[in-house]
């Protein structure tokens, strides 16, 4: 017996692996236990893949795991927990502060220095640490004190700090498919330890395909979904009218300034530029669905027009054409010092003419919103480049026909 040696951690038994808490979400009870039972993220956990390989064999390196809610991500690193005979420690960065992460690295180091062995640190929500908490991780992680695995909804290129990053690998979970999502319905409702076998409830695969289309690829969204479904059955069968009544409204994955906020946006633009209605009006009611601000996707809207036309004959304008700002703000400058401010060589400027200053107010004013503005005529119809003002401001290109 070594007195100095690391008290071992207590192995559960099978049988308290396996207990179940019946008064649990059906979400939380019907999480899988090993690698074959998770569904959907058969191209990172599929037969032969690297990310299987390193768990199976336990010689798991620091990973992130990125993806939207409800792909598995914590239900990943349960399955890790069971697999590894590492010391294995998670927490939530939500309940976690600076303190709990020095004297979980003051355990691992101890465990490191005694024993030798590793300990798999598990952070849920890691994005949910500033820069100075995810320092912390650092030394620890390169001096393999700990195998870190962190979760994380958001970017990991914009949420995590880059020394973490390079010193760790990004897993991408993708949002599950509808027929993923139907597989892990229909496991539960035939679950009679777990799930809901035990009510034997009927559900047609089409009841379970619109649960599947109302969770937008998330597992937990739709598992409760069933589990409100049974309990409104009430011994009935679930069908699609069931389903639509208690649906109301699809879940829409958006958020306000993260990371599907920008894939939407760019979506939208991608489809203007590509001239496809259908897609524009379907991506622009999805914005306005989840909330966005009308003001915000008029603006983009018309700064994709912009950006269209500078790349289809920016070319041959030979100068800023409208959207990019450059000859806009010139513009805008030079009208303002002629409303009353000095000419050239000090000089007052003469005031202008009030026809005159009306023009100039509106074109100030269009310049400000960003609208194309007539030529000046005069010396300036010409650029450096022999090419005609109108055309090179884009005036007549811009202008709907």
């Amino acid at each position: 017996m070594d007195l100095f040696a690391d008290d071992a951690p207590p192995v559960p038994s099978k049988v308290d692996a396996d207990a179940v808490d019946p008064s649990a979400p059906l979400a939380e009870r019907m999480r899988p236990r090993s690698i074959d039972d998770i569904v959907g993220q058969d191209a990172l956990l599929g037969p032969g893949r690297p990310l299987r390989a390193a768990i199976e064999h336990d010689r798991l390196r620091s990973i992130i795991l990125w993806g939207p809610p409800g792909t598995g991500k914590t239900t990943l690193a349960r399955v890790i927990a069971r697999a590894t005979h590492a010391h294995f420690i998670a927490f939530s960065a939500v309940m976690s502060g600076i303190k709990e992460i020095r004297e979980v690295m003051a355990e691992a180091e101890q465990v490191r220095r005694r024993s030798g062995g590793r300990t798999i640190l598990f952070i849920d929500e890691i994005h949910r640490f500033n820069k100075a908490q995810q320092d912390a991780f650092l030394p620890r992680v390169e001096s393999g004190d700990i195998v870190l695995i962190g979760a994380t909804t958001e970017n990991p290129s914009f949420e995590v700090n880059s020394a973490l990053l390079s010193r760790s690998k990004v897993y991408v979970l993708k949002p599950l498919t509808i027929k993923a999502v139907v597989a892990i319905l229909r496991r539960a409702l035939d679950d009679t330890e777990r799930g809901l076998g035990g009510l034997q409830i009927a559900a047609p695969d089409e009841a379970l395909a619109g649960i599947a289309r109302y969770a937008n690829g998330d597992a937990r969204i739709a598992l409760s979904m069933l589990e409100m479904a049974a309990s409104t059955a009430n011994g009935s069968p679930i069908d699609l009218a069931l389903v639509a009544d208690l649906a109301q409204n699809r879940a829409l994955l958006y958020d306000k300034t993260g990371e599907e906020h920008y894939n939407l946006i760019s979506a939208l633009h991608k489809s203007m530029r590509n001239s496809d209605p259908d897609a524009s009006v379907y991506w622009l009611a999805r914005m306005v669905e989840s909330g966005e601000d009308p003001l915000y996707i008029r603006r983009q809207g018309r700064g994709a027009f912009h950006g269209d036309a500078r790349g289809q004959h920016g070319a041959r304008a030979g100068r800023d054409l409208p959207g990019d700002g450059a000859e806009e703000q010139r513009r805008l400058r030079r009208l303002q010092r002629s409303g009353g401010g000095r000419g050239a060589g000090g000089r007052r400027a003469r005031p202008a003419a009030p026809a005159q200053r009306a023009d100039e107010a509106d074109e100030v004013a269009r310049l400000r919103e960003g609208l194309p503005v007539r030529p000046q005529p005069g010396r300036g119809d010409r650029t450096r480049h022999g090419v005609p003002a109108a055309r090179a401001q884009g005036s007549e290109i811009l202008q709907p026909h």
